[in-house]
């Protein structure tokens, strides 16, 4: 535990004004569309940014920083590290460390995730916005602390969501200049190209948290209540297929079967063909032997 957790049983803090300010900010600017309009370019950089950035968070977060379930270079680490920070859900060793607390008390008293203890207003936003684990748990990450840069990353993880919107702003600008016929603005780039793709890349991967330990099939029998979900798992790029994850955790493919769609092992199959990443690691024979034995 680190200072501002909670302990077992001690009632978790719902207000943090500073955090709530900002998370509702973002929000409310996506009303914005109604006086800026849309265009189908608008509409595609929406969709693209949403698309990196998920597999930011679920290939790169998740997969790489939380559970190691893949290898690759130091120099790779940090840009993936960068371009996960453009997600706007702060540092890959805040992340992580939270994560993994996860797994070690998933469905319990200790669980801040966890929709059967907390109730899923609590698990899928409350504990983001509360007063209360706005510090990584260090002791959970210290393979990721001995980074300097990532630590840098961590101490600066505003500025890189903070460019994004700069930067789709001015793409706005540039092409209202370049390409008339577009129909684009910077506004207009700027509302959908941040914040509507930012606010649905929160709640997607919320999601995660809140449905996928109350909606769908079990396949394993889990010490938790985590089920697979073909439609989140759609909807954020393979991180649907939970009780395959909760049942084993160190897979880098969440979709332990060809059926099982999963958008981020695609990617990062591809990566490890370009050499950028390797060692992806699969669920070993007993697992499918364990599956076999319960269909």
């Amino acid at each position: 535990m680190y200072h501002g957790d909670a302990a077992p049983g001690e009632k978790f803090e719902f207000v943090n004004i500073l955090k709530q300010g900002v998370f509702w900010a973002v929000h409310l600017a996506c009303f914005s569309a109604l006086w800026v309009g849309v265009s189908w370019v608008a509409a595609i950089v929406c969709f693209a940014l949403y698309f990196i950035r998920m597999f930011a968070i679920t290939g790169v977060y998740h997969r790489y920083f939380s559970h190691r379930s893949y290898q690759t270079s130091r120099p790779f680490q940090f840009l993936l590290a960068l371009l996960g920070t453009t997600a706007a859900q702060k540092g890959p060793i805040w992340w992580a460390s939270h994560h993994r607390h996860h797994h070690r008390h998933s469905d319990t008293e200790e669980d801040i995730h966890s929709p059967i203890i907390h109730g899923i207003w609590f698990a899928h936003v409350g504990w983001v916005l509360s007063s209360q684990f706005l510090e990584p748990r260090l002791d959970l990450v210290r393979d990721l602390t001995k980074f300097p840069e990532l630590r840098l990353l961590e101490k600066y993880n505003l500025l890189p969501p903070v460019l994004l919107a700069v930067a789709t702003y001015f793409l706005g600008v540039w092409l209202q200049a370049a390409y008339p016929q577009l129909g684009t603005t910077g506004p207009q780039m700027l509302v959908w190209g941040f914040f509507v793709s930012t606010v649905l890349l929160y709640h997607g991967t919320f999601c995660i948290n809140s449905f996928t330990h109350l909606i769908g099939k079990r396949r394993f029998p889990s010490t938790d209540h985590s089920r697979n979900n073909l439609v989140l798992a759609l909807i954020t790029l393979g991180e649907g297929w939970h009780n395959n994850h909760h049942y084993y955790p160190g897979s880098e493919r969440q979709g332990f079967y060809w059926w099982e769609i999963d958008i981020s092992h695609y990617i990062l199959t591809v990566l490890s063909w370009m050499g950028l990443v390797w060692d992806l690691r699969v669920p070993p024979a007993r697992v499918y032997e364990a599956a076999g034995k319960l269909s």
